[in-house]
C-alpha cells in the first residue's frame, strides 16, 4: 500500500475567473505560488516526509511540484498522464458560457462517464486509464510509502474515484479546491 498524496496545483488566473483550463498551459498566480510555498511549509513544520513528487507536465503543476520538491529536498518526476481532462472545444472559455450553451453535454456527462467532457475533448473512461496506470506504477515504485502527486481538479477527482472504488461520474463531485491535500491509499493491485 502507498499513501498518495493528492495535489491540485496552486490558483491561476483561469481559476478565478471560472474558465476551464484543459490543457491549455497556464501559470501560477502570485497567490498561486504563495499557496505552493504555504503548503511546503506546513509539510516541514508538521514533520511530513515524502519520498517523492510526481506532477503532470503542465507548468501550473509543475512549478507547484518544483516547490515542493526544493523545499522538501525530495526528487521530482514529471510525467503527461497526471494532465488535466482534454476539453476540446470548452478550454477557455467561461463555466457560464458553457452552462448557457451546452446545457445538455452538461448533464449527459455527469450521467455518463463514457460521453465526452466537451466536444472534442477526452471522456472519464480514458482519463481513468491514463491516470491509473501512472497511479500503479508509483504505487509499486513506492511500495508503503507517501508520496506527493500534484496534478489538477478533475484528473485527481478521477483519482480518488478509482482509489475509493466510486462510480467515475463521482468525479465532479470530488474535486479538491488549490494546494489542499486528498490523502488516498493506493495498492498496485487497484483498477
Amino acid at each position: 500500500m502507498t499513501e498518495l498524496w493528492l495535489i491540485r496545483h496552486g490558483q491561476t488566473d483561469w481559476n478565478i475567473e471560472g474558465r476551464f483550463q484543459g490543457q491549455t498551459d497556464l501559470p501560477l498566480n502570485p497567490q498561486g505560488v504563495a499557496q505552493a510555498e504555504m503548503l511546503a511549509q506546513q509539510f516541514l513544520s508538521e514533520g511530513i516526509h515524502f519520498a517523492a513528487v510526481y506532477s503532470s507536465d503542465l507548468l501550473r503543476a509543475r512549478t507547484t511540484a518544483e516547490t515542493l520538491a526544493r523545499r522538501l529536498g525530495i526528487p521530482l518526476y514529471t510525467d503527461a498522464r497526471l494532465r488535466e481532462a482534454k476539453l476540446g472545444e470548452w478550454e477557455g472559455k467561461l463555466f457560464s458560457e458553457i452552462k448557457l450553451h451546452y446545457p445538455d453535454w452538461l448533464e449527459r456527462r455527469k450521467q455518463d462517464p463514457a460521453y465526452p467532457l466537451a466536444p472534442g475533448g477526452e471522456n472519464l473512461i480514458q482519463m481513468a486509464e491514463r491516470l491509473l496506470a501512472i497511479a500503479q506504477e508509483i504505487a509499486r515504485a513506492h511500495e508503503g510509502q507517501r508520496v506527493l502527486v500534484v496534478s489538477h481538479g478533475l484528473s485527481l477527482a478521477v483519482l480518488i474515484c478509482l482509489s475509493q472504488g466510486e462510480p467515475l461520474n463521482r468525479a465532479y463531485w470530488l474535486i479538491p479546491q488549490n494546494a489542499e491535500p486528498v490523502v488516498v491509499q493506493w495498492s498496485d493491485g487497484l483498477s
